[in-house]
């Protein structure tokens, strides 16, 4: 049995010197490599999307430039589809994921996140000339058009309000503004960017949930001096003013809180 014990003890020894010999590995490489590459869907605008030359730009894409030229490398961007660019890290297909995504409970069991880089709440969104709806609650007996199975939809049907099914954000606002709808319920920087392209549509906040959704940068587990390294990086990015500049392209204002 004592073969055994010590078969076993040596054992473990050896995979805590393999994973120590591991930490850092992943960012050591990228330096060596001079490139981080990043997964993005290149679909989502304001956030990661194809310009009409083609160009693949957007908020998180010029938060992800920002970035890799803070860590003094390049930036190579792979594109795929949202089910499966998470999965991407696990395949080791790139470092890591800039693309709007949500940090939370489920997700920090299997990754490790950025520090948040970007806020958003849930807005009620009302014609401008609207006085009658000011908080969630006056929803009640009121047409809110959402899309049925999201968050927002629910939110919209729990303050009393009766659904009108729409595809997403911009079919929900036209509803709006042909009266067919009362309000929507929708995200704080979707709105922002919409405003940014139309100014002067007849809508507005009318109030706001307290509590934010934080998205940052999503990495595999097991390396943090990655994560350490890209938390500085984002610091910098805010202290410098690179981040504030990119953020007034995309929103119009500062969407970090």
């Amino acid at each position: 049995m004592k073969w055994l014990k010590s078969l076993f003890v040596a054992g473990i020894l050896q995979v805590l010197a393999i994973t120590a010999g591991h930490a850092g590995a992943n960012l050591d490489q990228i330096k060596q490599a001079g490139v981080i590459k990043v997964g993005t869907e290149g679909t989502y605008a304001p956030f990661t999307y194809h310009d009409e030359s083609g160009a693949l730009v957007g908020f998180d894409v010029e938060i992800a430039k920002a970035i890799a030229e803070k860590l003094g490398v390049k930036v190579q961007f792979l594109e795929g589809k949202w089910d499966g660019l998470i999965a991407g890290l696990d395949a080791n297909r790139y470092d890591a994921v800039i693309n709007e995504v949500g940090i939370t409970d489920a997700r920090k069991t299997k990754y490790d996140f950025s520090d948040p880089y970007i806020a958003s709440k849930a807005v009620l969104i009302v014609r401008g000339d609207d006085s009658d709806i000011k908080t969630f609650a006056d929803l009640k007996g009121k047409k809110a058009a959402q899309s049925l199975t999201s968050n927002f939809g629910k939110l919209a049907e729990t303050n009393g309000a009766e659904l009108v099914g729409t595809d997403g954000f911009d079919q929900s606002i036209q509803l709006l503004l042909t009266g067919r709808a009362d309000a929507t319920i929708n995200d704080s920087l979707s709105f922002l960017d919409f405003k940014k392209h139309k100014p002067d549509a007849n809508v507005k906040i009318a109030a706001q949930e307290e509590n934010a959704d934080y998205s940052g940068v999503i990495v595999r587990k097991g390396d943090p001096e990655l994560v350490a390294a890209i938390n500085k990086a984002l610091a910098d990015i805010k202290a410098d003013g690179t981040y504030e500049k990119i953020a007034d392209t995309y929103f119009g204002q500062d969407v970090s809180q």
